[in-house]
């Protein structure tokens, strides 16, 4: 072993240290109350600052916080919370395309966004009241456009 081993060991990082993990590119949309122009300046700024972030977009009228960039979602709604005194939650909301049954007691929410309604399909509570049954499945088949053999008076 030479002095240059020697040296290159006491210089290099223990393997705890190399193995240091970058945050991915990703989108992290959140819902925030947004009453008026201040309050949309007030969560931009605190947003801007957070090192990584690519961009920000506010949609105030229906309270949704865009943010793109090298971050941490957790970090992001942490942020808003703390600096702005708000409260910031996951964007709750899909498309009503998603879900099987948009109306369901568990899904349909008078707040939200047209064309939105809650992500059920996650909840172990009420996924089964959004999911088809076996039987509703070959109902909605049988009479589908798709199906050659369906009824011909459709």
């Amino acid at each position: 072993m030479g002095v240059l081993d020697f040296v290159s060991e006491l210089c290099s990082l223990p393997k705890d240290q190399r193995k240091l993990r970058k945050k991915q590119f990703q989108t992290v949309e959140m819902k925030v109350r947004i009453d008026c122009e201040g309050c949309e300046r007030k969560v931009k700024n605190a947003l801007e600052e957070i090192t990584g972030v690519s961009s920000v977009l506010i949609e105030p009228k229906q309270n949704k916080v865009t943010v793109t960039g090298y971050v941490d979602a957790k970090k992001v709604i942490e942020r808003v919370r703390r600096r702005t005194g708000k409260k910031a939650e996951p964007w709750p909301y899909v498309p009503y395309d998603v879900v099987p049954h948009p109306y369901a007691p568990g899904a349909y929410d008078r707040k939200a966004p047209p064309g939105y309604v809650r992500n059920v399909l996650d909840d172990p509570k009420l996924a089964h009241l959004v999911r088809a049954s076996s039987m509703e499945e070959r109902y909605s088949s049988a009479f589908s456009d798709d199906n050659p053999n369906s009824c011909a008076i459709m």
